[in-house]
């Protein structure tokens, strides 16, 4: 129950290195007096406080005994860098600039996923990393983030931006699930050995610093998805409470009320309500509540949080879009946001987080999804195993730039039929007759170059000549110079008639059933791609069509505009 519950050696409490913590960032209000910060020196021998001794919410959940609370954060950065410095002048450029501090590049591992390349229009698809940390660090302790040192991350959200820059979806990652850990870098400049299983969320407390390791939480979601992260951004609870109190707080909707035992299960007693049913208007502290709350609903576990989460998210995105991104709206919630950002050495400039801050006006909110990589309680344990079939289909999904409901986002315009590129190049189809016995020819293609799309732009010449495509993916190798087909038993016919679409392709035998194309770099040379790899700003065509994504994703997702009442929990219990 260790992962489940936060505590053990995913909590990061024994990691080395750890740092010392650094002083309060300006901004940010002091504690209250009578609040968590006084009730807990009272508790401690201090100073006396009426609110500690009274018994209010405030002392109740500071009641909890020192580093055995569970302390949660949400990746609310996602909505926040939806819109965090679109619109802003140069004011709040050099405000900004002073503000944000990036980790160290070096602590990226050097084995990553390709980048993905932009077609002719420069259309490219984003992902970003957003880290939600509880860093004991700074004023977070009295906004509860613990006692002890070092910095934890309960949420992750891993944000595919669609190439076309109108669709976005949120990937939720249990803290819990187990994983490889790859390779990390210490503070001290060691680098650890890596983990074939471990807690997700060890990742960003390796290495024990007050700041986390982003990087090695980068580097493991990389691992983990064969996806490159481009950005990094981790926001801690000073930040997050800044940021619901610069929007003057987020609507949110609880199924039941919760009470001070529910926040603080140490507490030993129901206590008074701290959030009540319904719809509600959360800033600061309770919003904090919010989207740490995890007892009292549901069946207490991760999974309805990072609903709740989600929910969260969608509401603070569509509050801050519909006030309109004018500076006047913008400024404090960048200001407060900033200030608490850590981000990687290539968002560490006001340009260009205006930059890819701009870039996503047009998501409208509808087309900004969230959902949860498919996942299964272990049977020896209360942690999370991914269900890796359906997880791999998700991570192809948006390696494709399809949205989860099948859209294709690439931004690629679709060609009028007859006009496309690839058909224009391709020899002249046979007649209308023979193109109908052409259907009963299976052909699965494979992409034998590191041109980008190739086997899509072939699919769809195949498809066009009214054969049946059944598969098109990736080779297991990329240095194909020729175009290959292969064909199975009794498959010769059909093979050769493919070959027509190929010019100069080898056809010979094969192992697998049906009919079997190996795309070479004589292929995408002649349709419009590089000879050599995927050239950003070249023409590849569309990336191959994934497979459906399984239920599990498709049936639990959320738009940022579905009513934040809804699906908010997980479990029995509420």
């Amino acid at each position: 129950m260790s992962g489940q519950w936060g505590e053990g050696p995913a909590r990061g409490e024994s990691a080395p290195g750890a740092a010392t913590a650094e002083g309060t960032g300006d901004g940010v209000p002091q504690p209250r007096g009578g609040g968590r910060a006084e009730a807990r020196r009272a508790a401690q021998g201090g100073a006396s406080s009426p609110v500690a001794a009274g018994g209010g919410r405030a002392a109740a959940r500071n009641s909890r005994k020192p580093g055995k609370n569970v302390k949660k954060i949400v990746a609310w950065s996602a909505a926040g860098v939806l819109v965090l410095i679109a619109g802003a002048g140069g004011a709040i450029y050099l405000k900004l600039n002073g503000n944000i501090k990036s980790f160290d590049a070096d602590a990226i591992a050097a084995d990553r996923p390709p980048e993905a390349q932009a077609d002719a229009d420069g259309n490219k698809p984003v992902n970003v990393l957003l880290i939600g940390s509880d860093s004991r660090g700074k004023n977070n302790s009295d906004l509860g983030g613990g006692e002890d040192g070092g910095a934890r991350s309960d949420t992750t959200i891993l944000l595919h931006v669609y190439a076309d820059h109108k669709h976005a979806v949120g990937i939720s990652i249990p803290r819990n699930a187990m994983v490889v850990m790859p390779p990390c870098k210490l503070p001290n400049g060691k680098w650890t050995k890596g983990s074939p299983s471990a807690m997700f969320n060890e990742a960003f407390s390796t290495g024990g610093s007050d700041d986390g390791n982003p990087a090695c939480t980068q580097n493991t979601v990389e691992k983990l998805t064969g996806i490159r992260v481009d950005h990094t951004i981790v926001v801690d609870f000073q930040g997050f409470s800044a940021m619901t109190k610069a929007v003057d707080g987020v609507e949110v909707c609880l199924p039941k009320p919760i009470y001070e035992g529910d926040v603080n299960p140490h507490l030993g007693r129901k206590g008074n309500v701290v959030l009540p049913q319904g719809k509600q208007k959360v800033a600061g502290q309770q919003a904090l509540d919010y989207v740490r709350l995890r007892h009292g609903i549901g069946d207490g576990s991760d999974i309805g949080r990072m609903k709740r989460q989600q929910a969260f998210l969608g509401s603070l995105a569509t509050k801050i879009k519909g006030e309109g991104l004018s500076p006047t709206t913008l400024l404090p919630l960048a200001d407060a946001a900033t200030k608490s950002l850590l981000v990687d050495p290539g968002l560490r400039s006001a340009d260009k987080l205006l930059s890819f801050g701009l870039s996503l006006k047009n998501i409208d909110m509808h087309d900004l999804k969230f959902v949860t990589v498919p996942w299964r309680y272990r049977t020896q344990d209360k942690n999370i195993d991914l269900v890796q079939a359906d997880a791999a289909k998700l991570w192809e999904t948006l390696k494709a730039d399809r949205t989860i409901d099948g859209q294709n986002a690439t931004g690629e315009q679709p060609a009028a039929p007859g006009t496309s590129a690839a058909l224009e190049t391709a020899p002249p189809s046979p007649s209308a007759a023979a193109d109908e016995g052409n259907t009963a020819v299976k052909v699965a293609v494979y992409n034998g170059t590191t041109t980008a799309g190739a086997a899509g732009k072939a699919g769809e010449m195949l498809k066009a000549a009214k054969f049946t495509v059944t598969k098109m993916g990736t080779a297991a190798g990329t240095k194909y110079a020729t175009t290959m087909i292969e064909y199975g038993s009794g498959q010769k016919a059909g093979a050769e008639k493919v070959a027509a679409l190929f010019p100069g392709a080898t056809v010979e035998a094969g192992t697998s059933p049906g009919v079997t194309v190996i795309l070479g770099k004589d292929f995408a040379a002649a349709n419009g791609g590089a000879a050599g790899s995927g050239t950003p700003g070249t023409s590849a065509g569309p990336p191959a069509a994934p497979q459906p994504l399984p239920s599990s994703v498709t049936g639990d997702s959320r738009s940022a505009d579905d009513d934040i009442c809804a699906n908010t929990t997980y479990g029995s219990g509420g």
